[in-house]
């Protein structure tokens, strides 16, 4: 599915492996970012019962979310031009936007917001690891 240069299939599909690699991430870090968030053992264990799933708002901007990071990684790959659509090039495009655009609002915002260190590191492996997984699946589709 490669409408004006632009493979969808490989979009959606990148943007769900981004959205099952964050499910995947936060469970296995589940506590340290919540006491990153200064959440106490009251309201972790409250959280957890309540099932922080119960409101599907989150889900839904994630996977919007992801489908635009996406397809916006997907057009700068394509920007490198013709035959440039490799893994290769899809690992370098997701780790410099990340590095250029993810790294440093997260910093600025959680610096500003007064958040823990531990809170951007979490966070910001967190969107490296999606900006990795989706330039490698794009990156793979090719062009």
């Amino acid at each position: 599915m490669i409408f004006g240069g632009i493979n969808y299939l490989a979009i959606a599909i990148a943007a769900l492996a981004g959205f099952g690699f964050g499910a995947v991430y936060y469970i296995a870090l589940s506590k340290p970012w919540m006491n990153a968030m200064g959440w106490s053992a009251e309201e972790q264990t409250a959280k957890t019962k309540a099932g922080m799933g119960a409101n599907k708002t989150p889900f839904v901007i994630a996977i919007g979310a992801n489908l635009i990071m996406a397809w916006i990684l997907a057009g700068l790959i394509g920007h490198l031009g013709v035959d440039q659509m490799t893994i290769k090039n899809g690992l370098i495009s997701g780790a410099l936007c990340w590095f250029g655009f993810v790294a440093t609002t997260l910093s600025v915002n959680y610096a500003f917001g007064g958040r823990a260190t531990s809170l951007t590191i979490i966070d910001g492996g967190h969107w490296l690891g999606v900006l990795l997984l989706m330039g490698a699946v794009i990156g793979a589709f090719g062009s």
